[in-house]
């Protein structure tokens, strides 16, 4: 095959790396079958100047030919920037994972006054007796990363907070982190590395990243859903069905909407798989 120049999410052109696209998809836990049809009809479909949104696009709907509860996982990243519109906040979402994850008293959206001014935490939480706060940044496209001046904000926020706590003899914030759906910057990686922040953005760091607290944790979004639309799935987030796991619990719901017999079967069947992918 000859080399095919794409873009990127960022603008930036590299040359196609059939590779990469074989790890996302077996990430996904596609089958080597499954991976080898998909990465087929993709390199038929290839052109110069073609952007990787639009090969994701390609390479979504042959896997979703193939094996759909593959399809909804490899579709994640995406799923994720459907909750901005949702009205459904992503501290939410990520507070669901960090009680998957044995985190306890967690509260979301939280006014903390600090040394010089009053803060709003997106979340608090504690395990084994450490106290972490957590700032979350949601962008609605995935070009978007949180830099330099995104960390330094956030940790100065925390610091004045900590001032306060130790002023007043209350327990302390012992971690700040910043969350991202997309990535960050170098120079917010770098700076972070050195103040002791911890940093998660979609792959970031290296197996410990949101992708890897989706996998590990199991809490999917319902915009992950193939046999969902896009009208279906924001009825049902505005009645507070947001992720995979309530959808069995909220039978009512769902026949609300219109959802009923083989489409319905369909649905729980999907969601079933995604959760067990």
């Amino acid at each position: 095959m000859k080399q095919v120049t794409i873009i990127k999410q960022d603008g930036t052109a590299e040359a196609f790396d059939v590779e990469k696209l074989r790890r996302s998809l077996r990430r996904s836990g596609a089958s080597d079958t499954a991976t080898q049809e998909v990465i087929v009809k993709i390199e038929a479909e290839l052109k110069d100047g073609m952007t990787t949104d639009v090969i994701y696009k390609h390479a979504f709907k042959h896997l979703e030919d193939v094996e759909r509860p593959v399809a909804a996982k490899y579709s994640l990243k995406r799923a994720i920037l459907a909750l901005g519109p949702s009205g459904y906040p992503f501290e939410n979402f990520i507070a669901e994972i960090l009680k998957a994850k044995g985190y306890k008293d967690i509260k979301v959206g939280t006014m903390v006054q600090g040394e010089c001014v009053e803060h709003e935490v997106d979340i608090l939480a504690e395990i084994k007796g450490k106290k972490i706060g957590a700032e979350i940044k949601f962008h609605n496209k995935l070009s978007i990363a949180s830099d330099l001046k995104v960390a330094l904000y956030v940790h100065s926020r925390f610091e004045d907070i900590r001032k306060k706590e130790q002023k007043d003899g209350k327990e302390l914030i012992s971690e700040d982190w910043l969350i991202t759906n997309t990535r960050f910057s170098k120079n917010a990686i770098k700076y972070s590395k050195c103040v002791g922040m911890k940093l998660i953005s979609w792959n970031y760091p290296k197996g410990e990243g949101l992708q890897d607290l989706i996998d590990e944790t199991g809490i999917h979004p319902i915009t992950a859903l193939t046999t969902l639309t896009s009208a279906q799935k924001v009825k049902l987030m505005k009645k507070g069905i947001v992720l995979c796991r309530n959808l069995e619990e909220n039978d009512n719901a769902l026949k609300s909407i219109g959802l009923k017999g083989q489409k319905l079967e369909d649905i729980m069947k999907e969601s079933q798989g995604l959760c067990k992918v």
